[in-house]
């Protein structure tokens, strides 16, 4: 009786299973998959059905040139976030955990801190009058203000000092799993600092490496705020351009065919990093 009763139950589970997963299905239904599919279905019927806003869009060189500024930007926010956030995650992992504790709720201040106040903090500092051009004259490095803000070197810093903390977050993680015996091995064995660091710390830090670089270029390629202050309209970014696509000149077309564009490389890169690291990299 007992079996029989075990029996039942689990063949009613995955029933119990699937309607206690329907709202949270529907809703990804309703609230996402559909809305991006009607975006998308209309780059192929608006104005006329056919992959005109495609042609348009890719054959253009002022389009293509916010693809360079949107995946030059992209790629130079991730690699020097890349830079700064590996060092920063290794002494979290290091650090006594009381310190580490401080310096990690310091880092997560700064992700819930207003973005628009931080891009709109970071103008003040980059202006021509501002404290980073005035210091370096006073210093004697520059003779003249540098142009920091209304050009890429602009979104650039702004954006890196936005992303580094999600470098930083799934890099701790993984680096505080390895276990010190192994560079302590490592040393014992004859390898220097930088030895153990480029063939041992790395490689087993590679997938917190890849997913950190992942999240940040993919996040960086749909960024609005910050290049749209700092950049300016004449260094516009993807973003920006669907923005204006859908909300200026109401041309949902091409509005649609920039962001599946955008939405395909996002995918490509998702599946690039499945396909190297699993599902859990």
């Amino acid at each position: 009786m007992a079996l029989l009763t075990l029996s039942r139950s689990s063949v009613g589970l995955p029933g119990r299973n699937l309607l206690l997963t329907l709202p949270a299905l529907l809703l990804v239904v309703f609230f996402f998959l559909l809305p991006v599919a009607i975006l998308l279905s209309r780059s192929v019927t608006e104005p006329t059905l056919g992959l005109h806003n495609y042609v348009e869009l890719l054959g253009s060189p002022t389009y293509l040139k916010i693809f360079y500024n949107t995946f030059l930007v992209s790629s130079l926010v991730t690699i020097i976030s890349l830079l700064i956030g590996f060092p920063v995650a290794w002494a979290l992992a290091i650090m006594p955990r009381g310190l580490s504790s401080v310096v990690f709720a310091i880092l997560l201040l700064s992700m819930w801190t207003n973005l628009l106040a931080r891009t709109y903090a970071w103008m003040v500092l980059l202006q021509r009058t501002g404290v980073i051009n005035k210091t370096l004259m006073g210093l004697g490095i520059i003779d003249q203000p540098l142009q920091l803000v209304n050009n890429l070197v602009g979104v650039t810093i702004g954006m890196t000092y936005i992303m580094v903390p999600f470098i930083v977050i799934p890099l701790h993680g993984v680096i505080r799993k390895i276990d010190p015996a192994i560079l302590q091995a490592a040393a014992l064995c004859g390898a220097s600092r930088w030895q153990a660091l480029r063939m041992v710390l790395i490689p087993l830090a590679r997938p917190g490496i890849f997913s950190g670089a992942l999240m940040v270029f993919v996040m960086s390629l749909g960024y609005f705020v910050t290049p749209a202050l700092l950049g300016g309209t004449a260094n516009m970014m993807l973003a920006e351009l669907i923005a204006q696509f859908v909300q200026s000149l109401l041309n949902w077309g091409m509005g649609g065919a920039a962001a599946l564009v955008l939405l395909s490389v996002t995918m490509a890169l998702y599946i690039l990093q499945v396909r190297l690291f699993g599902a859990k990299g």
